[in-house]
């Protein structure tokens, strides 16, 4: 249901746009490979939020910047790997190494979920594959449009959790206020909205730099989850947070802005 609200958002802005939806064969298996690759890295998201805290989730997600200055580097040459990102991802990785530490050997029913170490396993390999998507997504954006590779996520996402749900989930479905508020909240708001904002802005601007607006991500998540979901929030989460947040600082400052289109190899 997410998807299909945020698929209503793109296609009535490519509607107000005139953009065309026609995919020519050019097209196909790339848009193919992108909803595949959609799919697969926000099961791992969930299937890994199911299993550890959001406060360790937010934290570990928020590494995916990192991942896509690595693949940046093997597949955009003007988006190379420099001294200072190198030290800063080193920093950073520090900083989820704290948070594996604790969900290994520290006291899981204080973290209060069922099995934190393997649901942050499975946040990073998610984290990873959304590096590996946003640097996919700059790439292919040099010669399809955005609504086009929305759409192409959109439809896969659809398709995939729709099975997903038949087979794996039993209990009926029943809308409340709550479910509404979260569905026009990551429908509309993040499938749509943001996404289309997102999209854009990796066809126009290094993915290296794009990326760099999620840097205050750590420690807002922590604080969140604090605050909404009532979370402990172990000295762990603090020090990842902010060795996350300073190691994508250093990383990323001095970075020029400007509107430098990334090429594939």
């Amino acid at each position: 249901m997410r998807f299909v609200l945020g698929m209503v958002v793109v296609l009535i802005w490519a509607l107000i746009t005139r953009q065309s939806l026609k995919i020519t064969r050019a097209e196909l298996w790339p848009l193919i490979l992108l909803g595949l690759l959609f799919s697969v890295q926000t099961a791992f998201m969930n299937l890994g939020q199911y299993n550890t805290t959001a406060g360790h989730a937010g934290v570990v997600i928020t590494t995916f910047p990192l991942w896509a200055g690595v693949f940046a580097h093997f597949l955009i040459p003007s988006d190379r790997l420099s001294p200072r990102r190198v030290i800063g991802a080193i920093i950073a990785y520090s900083g989820v190494v704290a948070l594996f530490v604790r969900s290994i050997v520290g006291d899981v029913d204080a973290l209060g979920a069922p099995n934190v170490w393997l649901g942050d396993l499975l946040i990073m390999c998610s984290a990873l594959l959304l590096g590996l998507r946003q640097v996919y997504l700059s790439i292919l954006g040099q010669g399809i449009s955005t609504v086009k590779m929305l759409v192409a996520q959109g439809i896969f996402g659809c398709v995939t959790f729709l099975v997903g749900s038949l087979i794996f989930e039993a209990e009926p479905i029943r809308m409340t206020l709550l479910l509404g508020v979260s569905l026009f909240y990551q429908g509309v708001i993040i499938a749509g909205f943001a996404f289309l904002g997102q999209t854009w802005l990796l066809s126009n601007y290094l993915p290296s730099r794009v990326t760099l607006i999620s840097l205050s991500s750590p420690i807002m998540t922590a604080v969140l989850s604090w605050l909404i979901l009532g979370e402990n929030i172990g000295p762990e989460l603090w020090a990842g947070a902010i060795l996350v947040m300073v190691g994508s600082y250093i990383a990323q400052r001095n970075q020029s802005d400007t509107k430098e289109k990334p090429n594939s190899t």
